[in-house]
């Protein structure tokens, strides 16, 4: 299938996923929220020492100014559905052009944007054009918040910082200096922290918008 028809296919099978996840939230899942993504990721790393000592300041620095934008943008947001909640490429297997979702360790109440920024790549043109094309196939199954677009920033930001905790809670098992050589270096570190930066640009940019 073309690449805009497998998004069209994606967004119509989220949509699904989505309006069912809406009839009752998950009761023993957790809730997608700044407490849970960002603070608790940023204690643990700075708790644990986990981060080069060179780069404790920066990092410590960078996510206090990130979490002080976080909480008021992720304010009022809706938690009430059940989301996939790690809704990445990785995690998609394709099969007689069906769709089929793996890997629900990431389950969570949240916003169903969530799942869906994640489909989007390339510059904020293109970004912009995919996303029209996904809720237009999207909404034939399930009611899209366009004001939920504003969230799009936030949630990788908080994705961001939960995923480095993620690798580093985990470390102390053999099987993940294994799968993530690049992980707990003093390059990733640094690059981590710069991406963090460029998030804090990023959450002055305007929304994406619905052409």
């Amino acid at each position: 299938m073309e690449i805009e028809e497998n998004i069209k296919v994606l967004a119509r099978t989220l949509a699904r996923i989505h309006a069912v996840g809406s009839i009752k939230p998950f009761s023993h899942r957790p809730v997608y929220s700044v407490a849970r993504m960002g603070v608790d990721s940023r204690t643990f790393l700075l708790e644990a020492n986990f981060l080069p000592i060179e780069m404790e300041e920066a990092y410590a620095s960078t996510t206090e100014h990130l979490l002080e934008r976080l909480v008021p943008a992720m304010d009022g947001i809706s938690t009430s559905g059940r989301i996939h909640g790690d809704c990445h490429l990785g995690n998609l297997l394709w099969r007689d052009e069906v769709p089929h979702f793996v890997d629900f360790d990431d389950c969570v109440n949240g916003p169903p944007i969530q799942d869906l920024w994640m489909l989007l790549s390339g510059e904020r043109e293109e970004q912009q054009k995919q996303l029209g094309t996904i809720l237009d196939a999207y909404e034939q199954f399930y009611e899209f918040d366009a004001t939920s677009i504003r969230l799009i920033e936030p949630l990788r930001t908080l994705r961001i910082m939960y995923h480095a905790a993620w690798l580093a809670r985990r470390w102390d098992d053999p099987a993940f200096p294994r799968a993530f050589p690049w992980f707990n270096t003093q390059k990733y570190w640094g690059e981590h922290v710069l991406n963090l930066r460029e998030q804090m640009a990023a959450l002055d940019e305007p929304p994406l918008v619905i052409g």
